[in-house]
């Protein structure tokens, strides 16, 4: 009955685990939620205000399909002033989330007989996108070791005569790891060099700690531009999840294309949200920077908690609000039901022993770590890794 495609791929880990937890919490059960990818601080005053008037304007019709002139245009601005990016607005696509953006690139680019190499560990969805698309995932590990980055040598190996992109993701979901500027100059080489084009996700873009620079692969020269689709959105930088606002910029046939598929499913992004965006651009900088040194701090406590554990080791995270550590040592330890053979194994002990959700490194193609966000309180991480170390220490 169903479609084969459909049968290439699986439900969201990452939900999944997500609706666990609530289901734990409706139920009366005191659990602390460390899966979610969803920052913890409110929407910043500037957006709701633009999102309050647009009700009130009756702003709440359809859009252009593209989205609103003034989106495309704050878009651009932000290109332009923080990564050095010149884009018009016809090269920028509005579309409900930057899972939705990314998912029109890969039906707008995609199909049988492709293939696409994606960094491992990577975010859920590229490879099921992809798989949907009808293309060939081609995974490259990102060692541990090279702070969970692939190397250009690493990506030229990987490259075939049917290889078509090349997903990047940084700072990276799980590992909070962050290219700089000459780590992606050879990595920008290699793709000139085989014509392949880049998927830049840059959603974690701003949340970047110890005084580390962001720079856009897409911003190494007229080449790199030419050939990089940048994908961003509002709902990390600016707390804005359930807005759903996700944007693209590119050469402008493969923005056309995309604008195809979309205007076939979703059609244009919440009018309502696409207002209050133009103004989360425009007037709240200041939001993001409070949010970001407190994300920092936590990172810090996270890191040191998480090292403080016998046997687990972690890369240090250098931005988005995720923890990915090795947790290989308690791999094939006893529970109290069963071995603890896999991290998903881990992931159901922690839940069910501890009352703390995270998310298996399996989902991430990563099978000795675990992810832990810290979007949430300080005290909430104290409590869940004191929660995580009494758990690891009955394991026999």
């Amino acid at each position: 009955m169903l479609a084969d495609r459909v049968k290439r791929i699986e439900h969201s880990p990452t939900l999944r685990i997500a609706a666990s937890a609530k289901r734990m919490k409706a139920e009366g059960l005191d659990v602390l939620d460390f899966s979610v990818g969803q920052p913890d601080f409110a929407t910043p005053e500037p957006a709701k205000q633009a999102g309050k008037r647009a009700i009130d304007q009756n702003r709440t019709g359809y859009t252009a399909n593209e989205g609103i002139p003034e989106l495309r245009e704050a878009i651009c601005d932000k290109l332009w002033a923080d990564n050095g990016l010149r884009y018009t607005p016809e090269d920028i696509i509005v579309s409900p989330g930057a899972k939705a953006t990314l998912y029109f690139l890969a039906m707008a680019l995609f199909q049988e007989g492709d293939e696409v190499v994606i960094p491992a560990p990577y975010w859920v969805s590229y490879p099921e996108q992809v798989k949907l698309a009808g293309a060939t995932v081609v995974f490259v590990r990102a060692r541990e070791e090279n702070g969970f980055k692939l190397t250009a040598q690493e990506l030229d190996a990987a490259v075939t005569p049917r290889t078509k992109a090349v997903i990047l993701n940084y700072p990276s979901n799980p590992t909070g790891a962050c290219y700089t500027r000459d780590e992606l100059v050879p990595l920008a080489q290699v793709c000139i060099a085989h014509d392949l084009l880049v998927i830049s996700d840059e959603i974690y873009e701003k949340l970047l700690y110890d005084r580390r620079t962001f720079t856009s692969i897409a911003a190494l020269g007229p080449e790199m531009q030419a050939r990089t689709v940048v994908v961003n959105g509002m709902s990390k930088t600016y707390s804005m999840t359930g807005w759903r606002l996700g944007y693209a910029a590119g050469p402008r046939e493969i923005i056309d294309a995309m604008g195809k598929i979309q205007s076939h499913s979703t059609s244009n992004a919440t009018s309502i949200a696409q207002w209050a965006g133009v103004e989360a651009l425009r007037s709240a900088e200041e939001d993001v920077a409070r949010m970001v040194t407190e994300f920092e701090r936590r990172r810090d406590l996270v890191l040191t908690r998480l090292q403080a554990l016998p046997g687990v080791t972690c890369a240090r995270p250098e931005g988005a609000f995720y923890a990915f550590p090795n947790v290989a040592a308690y791999l094939g330890r006893r529970g109290p039901r069963a071995v603890i053979e896999s991290t998903l194994d881990l992931a159901t002990y922690l839940l069910e022993e501890a009352r703390v959700a995270v998310v298996p490194g399996e989902a991430f193609g990563a099978s000795a770590n675990i992810r832990l966000s810290y979007a949430v309180s300080s005290e909430q991480i104290e409590e869940g890794l004191d929660r995580i170390a009494a758990a690891l220490q009955r394991l026999d």
